[in-house]
């Protein structure tokens, strides 16, 4: 069903971009290079493997194999603490984060569409609750970037940033050919 929303979504933007002038080519050319742009003016060193001991230098990311200007940076690497479904908090070792498992972040989001910076958007500081979704359920967070920030990250307590392309973001952002730039901050999982 969120397929065919999506798909229902697309065709419309195609359809309005095609009435102003502007096809969903450019607005995704101009995207490309407002990521580029964001790279080149913040410095940012692209690595194409992941470093073996997870001591990352502060401007080097990671560009994720398989998708169109994926970046990923771990800030902090995390623990091995999870809560179980009552919360009460799980020591382990080596706890990765598992498929279906209940994943607990807060983020900051910044917008790329300014070409001489990048503006804050929105935080979940800004809330009283963080944001859950089940990793490797797209139903639950559609944005294939944040899975595979998740992914990269492992454990509860990590932090990264990730610049995220329009087409691996959330549907919304999908629509509109909008790249936006995420902190986020694995709070804890659940079980």
């Amino acid at each position: 069903m969120k397929k065919m929303i999506l798909m229902a979504l697309t065709g419309l933007l195609i359809v309005l971009a095609g009435c102003t002038g502007t096809s969903y080519s450019n607005l995704r050319n101009k995207e490309d290079k407002l990521i580029h742009n964001y790279l080149r003016r913040n410095h940012i060193h692209i690595i194409r493997s992941l470093p073996e001991d997870d001591v990352w230098e502060e401007k080097d990311y990671y560009k994720v194999p398989g998708y169109d200007d994926l970046y990923f940076h771990l800030h902090e690497r995390g623990d091995s603490v999870y809560y179980d479904t009552i919360g009460s908090r799980v020591d382990t070792i080596d706890m990765t984060i598992l498929i279906n498992q209940t994943v607990v972040v807060r983020y900051k989001k910044f917008s790329l569409l300014a070409d001489a910076d990048t503006i804050s958007y929105w935080t979940t500081n800004d809330v009283a609750h963080p944001f859950e979704f089940a990793y490797g359920n797209t139903s639950e967070c559609e944005s294939i970037g944040w899975h595979e920030a998740v992914r990269l990250m492992k454990y509860p307590g990590s932090t990264c940033e990730l610049i995220v392309p329009s087409k691996q973001g959330f549907v919304d952002d999908e629509t509109t050919v909008t790249p936006y730039v995420y902190i986020i901050q694995i709070k804890h999982v659940k079980q």
